[in-house]
């Protein structure tokens, strides 16, 4: 079969060649089979001992003497264009592992090469039988001219194109000019081959690695980029921003950049249980740009909007960890890993996630957001306070409704159990949920269990004042309608439950508690 591409540039180490190749008049797919014979394996990524420059003029196709010329010199970039690339464990890994799936990156593996539209040859090693693909996605895809970002009729999620690969020659049609990912995810990764991807064609844009380069490193890559995105991966996160907006916001700050998300994340982390329990996966938590909302949160990671105040936001590091940059952040980031539908019951989906962020912006030297609103003054008001009596969930306001949550850490924290929600997390891990959908109250009955269980505390008193145990009909609109029906029978086999335990009352109202 002969082999075309009109416009696919090379960039060979650091040359980037500005002539449009045509495999038609260079190479076809026996051709490149026939140089094959020069490497050690088909995947080209070293010669044969015997093979000198003097074979050079032996080759068929200028792609492969290019990348054995290089060879030979020791200037091929093998970092990008040649690299072998881990699995990592699946949504459904995640999800038996730490309860948690969605909304870790789904890009985790960057190859640092830009694809233009077009045809280009991709080589593969042994995948152990494994299925891999290539994803280019949309970054900067944009509302059609005239529509309101927000009623984008496809909507704010991140488009892409996947291409599957598989071992040996590849070529492969690219619709849209972009990054490239390998698609890399296994039920069991410890087990998983490592597996080389070799890109003959293509541009280097490269990539920031915190574990590997410093500041001098980051600028470099901004001065070279070839894709108006630059990649960058901290230990627990990565980050698709802009290279227009890190050259305002972060030049010379790079390192600072992903030291700050990180730290921002062992946080979450630690407030979550998995810095105690061992259990932080080796998957991030994708920050990207978008053209459609100021920030969500989907099954892609956390997203920001494209312009100068919200890219300043999230890219210059002096700003990132202070004040609603930071809460902005926690807030996003925990939504990924608010265990769902364990202390993510209807009603608490805006609500538990900021567990998080209380946690992680005092940690960052910032002041509580509950106090500085007066949510505590508030809170005690709309719902201890009310006639007649009302479950916290029927509170409008729902920093209102976080305020028992965060009251119980503030207790614990005070009692020498900082790490009480450590604990209740975990053993929320190692239990079945009690319920989904209109059954998902359930859970709030769980976690009251298990938070005596965990303090050895008889907290019933504190439970009954914020309205855990209001009977009857509680309807809430979280995203979803939710219709519960709490019984006097579950009440009751709670209350029966901590009873039994014989824990010793708490000497002080927590409903009191601020900071």
């Amino acid at each position: 079969m002969s082999l075309t591409f009109p416009i696919a540039s090379l960039c060979l180490g650091s040359a980037i060649l500005s002539s449009m190749l045509s495999l038609e008049a260079h190479a076809g797919e026996a051709e490149l089979k026939e140089d094959f014979a020069f490497f050690q394996d088909p995947t080209c990524v070293a010669l044969k001992t015997e093979v000198g420059e003097s074979d050079l003029t032996r080759f068929k196709t200028t792609l492969l003497r290019d990348v054995a010329r290089q060879l030979l010199e020791g200037s091929y970039d093998t970092r990008h264009r040649a690299a072998s690339y881990q699995a990592y464990p699946s949504p459904s890994a995640l999800q038996r592992m730490i309860k948690l799936g969605d909304g870790f990156s789904r890009y985790e593996n960057i190859t640092g090469i830009y694809l233009e539209a077009g045809r280009h040859v991709v080589l593969v090693g042994d995948t152990g039988g494994r299925k891999i693909s290539l994803l280019i996605p949309e970054w900067m895809r944009k509302p059609p001219p005239g529509i309101e970002p927000s009623k984008d009729p496809a909507g704010w999620g991140l488009k892409r194109q996947e291409i599957g690969i598989r071992p040996g020659l590849n070529t492969i049609e690219v619709k849209k000019s972009g990054l490239v990912y390998l698609n890399y995810y296994d039920q069991k990764p410890e087990q998983a081959p490592r597996i080389l991807v070799h890109f003959l064609t293509g541009k280097v844009n490269g990539y920031f690695d915190s574990s590997q380069h410093d500041n001098e490193d980051w600028n470099k890559l901004l001065d070279n980029a070839v894709a108006p995105i630059l990649d960058a991966r901290g230990k627990h996160i990565q980050v698709a921003y802009p290279v227009e907006w890190f050259n305002i916001h972060t030049r010379g700050k790079g390192a600072e950049l992903m030291r700050n998300y990180d730290t921002m994340l062992l946080h979450h982390y630690t407030i979550l249980g998995l810095v105690k329990y061992d259990k932080i996966p080796p998957n991030r938590i994708l920050a990207r740009v978008n053209y459609n909302y100021y920030m969500f949160r989907d099954r892609d990671g956390v997203a920001y909007f494209g312009n100068k105040g919200t890219m300043r936001m999230v890219a210059d590091p002096d700003v990132v960890t202070k004040g609603d940059p930071c809460w902005g952040f926690c807030h996003e980031a925990g939504h990924v890993l608010q265990l769902r539908p364990q202390i993510t019951w209807g009603g608490m989906t805006e609500v538990s996630c900021n567990i998080f962020s209380m946690y992680t912006r005092g940690k960052m030297g910032n002041p509580s957001r509950l106090a500085s609103q007066d949510n505590y003054t508030k809170a005690r008001k709309s719902i201890i306070q009310s006639e007649p009596k009302i479950s916290y969930l029927q509170d409008p306001d729902v920093f209102n409704r976080l305020v028992p949550f965060w009251q119980l850490h503030l207790f614990f924290t005070k009692h020498g159990h900082p790490d009480f929600y450590a604990d209740v997390m975990e053993e929320m891990r190692n239990q079945p949920d009690a319920g989904r959908g209109n059954d998902s109250i359930r859970n709030q009955f769980q976690f009251v269990r298990i938070c005596c269980d965990v303090g050895k505390v008889d907290l019933t008193e504190f439970f009954e004042h914020w309205g855990f145990f209001r009977t009857g009909e509680i309807k809430v609109k979280d995203y979803r309608n939710y219709h519960f029906v709490v019984t006097p029978e579950m009440v009751d086999e709670t209350r029966s439950y901590i009873a039994r335990k014989n824990y010793k009352k708490p000497a002080e109202d927590l409903t009191r508690l601020r900071d």
